[in-house]
């Protein structure tokens, strides 16, 4: 782990030392609070459930989110118990709220690779800026030094494996057409 983390706090301290400032900091800020809890992505799935055409992206979607979570935060983080980096550097001082918990993997990676796993599988257009998002809340997570880079790319990797899995099951099952179906007409 010595290597991983060297090479995670080069890339750290490289971000502070070329693209802090007051701007960023907000910005910054900004998508790791949206992504909080997982409730922009939980947003957009309960707004899919709202339509026939996408309820089946909505259902899979709250179910990749809630897989991915529950296995991150509640086995891995727990196994794992890596520090986050501030608390390595207790010399930075943090811009946002001080994060609880574990390091490894970054819940927020997770939840929105699971959620644009999902959404590029079933509607590639909501699936882009899906990803765009997701992108700028992993990177959050490195400028804010709440999480590694290897925190946020395991925990990508566990949410798109965990989003993979649920589309799957629901495809192979036949549960994603028949959430799709148009409900049978009364005659």
């Amino acid at each position: 782990m010595g290597t991983i983390t060297s090479i995670d706090f080069t890339v750290l301290n490289g971000i502070q030392d070329t693209l802090r400032c007051t701007f960023l900091d907000y910005v910054m800020a900004f998508f790791s609070y949206a992504a909080q809890g997982g409730i922009i992505w939980i947003i957009l799935g309960a707004a899919l459930l709202c339509f026939r055409k996408t309820r089946a992206a909505g259902v899979m979607l709250l179910a990749a989110i809630l897989f991915s979570w529950l296995l991150g935060d509640y086995v891995i983080k727990p196994l794992v118990q890596r520090p986050r980096p501030f608390r390595q550097n207790p010399d930075f001082v943090l811009f946002i709220k001080t994060p609880k918990g574990y390091s490894f993997p970054s819940g927020h990676s997770t939840v929105a690779a699971a959620a644009t796993t999902v959404l590029l599988a079933t509607h590639r257009r909501i699936g882009l800026a899906a990803l765009f998002t997701a992108l700028l809340v992993m990177f959050s997570r490195l400028y804010n030094y709440v999480h590694f880079p290897s925190d946020v790319l395991c925990g990508a990797v566990l949410g798109v494996c965990c989003a993979l899995l649920i589309l799957f099951a629901f495809r192979r099952t036949g549960l994603e057409s028949k959430l799709s179906a148009p409900k049978p007409s009364k005659a």
